[in-house]
């Protein structure tokens, strides 16, 4: 597939606007590798090939398995997700696919067994960040697979 446009060089404001939720998350005091998770399966539920590209890279360089990466998609199955990280998964299934029952009593319950009030407000923007981008690179097709990630511990590596 070839890119249709590159929509932050068209709209550098409205990828601003993006960009300063992702820094607003990052500050928040969610796990890092909580997050990966979240923007892994919201992306794969988008089928979104940069964001899923993008986050298993970044996941990896924050020291993710393989295991758990590979087992993302079928994390209701695997042993080797906390239940904080599968009450997490389950919330972002929930908001990503809101229109199928617009996010149940019984997963709000559970979630809120593992986050705090202010914890899920920010998990829940976490996930509404990453279905932005998916949008975004869905839409105007974005290439996966160039992505590099901007942690030390990669470019440790590429040194290497």
């Amino acid at each position: 597939m070839e890119q249709r446009l590159s929509y932050s060089e068209v709209a550098p404001e409205g990828n601003e606007i993006l960009r300063k939720l992702e820094s607003y998350i990052r500050k928040a005091g969610l796990e890092p590798d909580l997050l990966e998770l979240v923007r892994l399966r919201a992306s794969q539920i988008n089928g979104c090939a940069f964001c899923i590209d993008m986050h298993t890279k970044d996941a990896r360089t924050h020291g993710e398995s393989e295991q758990r990466l590979y087992g993302v998609s079928a994390w209701h199955e695997a042993p080797f997700y906390s239940e904080r990280e599968r009450a997490a998964l389950a919330w972002t299934e929930a908001v990503t696919q809101i229109d199928k029952d617009h996010v149940p009593d019984e997963i709000y319950n559970q979630v809120r067994k593992y986050f705090t009030e202010k914890e899920l407000v920010d998990l829940t923007l976490a996930v509404i960040a990453i279905n932005s981008w998916n949008r975004l690179a869905i839409s105007f097709r974005t290439p996966a697979g160039s992505y590099q990630p901007d942690h030390p511990a990669s470019k440790k590596k590429s040194l290497k």
